[in-house]
């Protein structure tokens, strides 16, 4: 019996069992493959390791997702969760086109995929609280949002989960510098059904600029003196 003679529901279960790149390829080996490549139904699932992977075309984005991952530790994108002041002119170009690939690839999922249940964005030091608030407002069934070490985030998508986070019921944001104890208890306040993972995030120091920092040492000095 040869492959192309299952039924779709067969052939939608073979390729589940295949990653994003084994599924273009035997796509690509008759119309009737490339017909279950492109069925909604297949892509409710997606997980990603690098922001190159977010360009390929191995992948459909529609209403079935329901659960993304985009997860990436390589020492390539570290330069990313540096301080803009502390980069080169090479690394802000470098980390400009990684954030044009990341919000061009949210606004997408905004626009495409309303019935995403579950979004974890870790080391994704591109992703800017804009970017999670269009999320929210247009994805209402979210239940889950895992943000870490994602250093662009900050109070104003704390304050996005409180207006618009209705359905939200788990929010982790671990080890992002630039949020503070004070949003995060205005979540607990006003969203108390939000389990809310904040592992170090308000007790780490903040991005600032080089004078404000300089001003804060000086003190620090002056405090230790006394």
């Amino acid at each position: 019996m040869h492959i192309t003679q299952l039924n779709r529901e067969c052939l939608l279960h073979l390729f589940s069992f295949l990653d994003k790149n084994s599924r273009k390829s035997l796509a690509k080996t008759c119309h009737k493959l490339q017909e279950v490549f492109q069925d909604p139904l297949l892509w409710s699932l997606l997980n990603f390791h690098s922001p190159a992977e977010l360009k390929k075309d191995n992948f459909l984005l529609g209403p079935a997702l329901k659960y993304l991952s985009i997860c990436w530790y390589s020492e390539r994108v570290k330069v990313c969760n540096v301080e803009d002041w502390m980069k080169s002119t090479f690394q802000k170009d470098f980390c400009n086109r990684h954030e044009n690939t990341v919000s061009g690839f949210l606004l997408e999922v905004c626009n495409r995929c309303p019935n995403l249940l579950s979004l974890t964005l870790s080391g994704c030091g591109h992703v800017t609280d804009d970017c999670i608030s269009v999320l929210l407002k247009k994805c209402p069934n979210l239940k889950t949002l895992k943000l870490e070490n994602c250093v662009r985030i900050t109070d104003q998508t704390l304050e996005a989960v409180t207006l618009y986070g209705e359905s939200l019921q788990t929010l982790h944001v671990d080890f992002c510098r630039n949020i503070t104890q004070t949003g995060l208890e205005s979540v607990r306040e006003k969203r108390p059904s939000v389990r809310v993972s904040a592992e170090r995030s308000a007790n780490m120091i903040p991005d600032s600029k080089p004078e404000k920092k300089s001003t804060l040492e000086k003190a620090s000095r002056k405090s230790v003196q006394l």
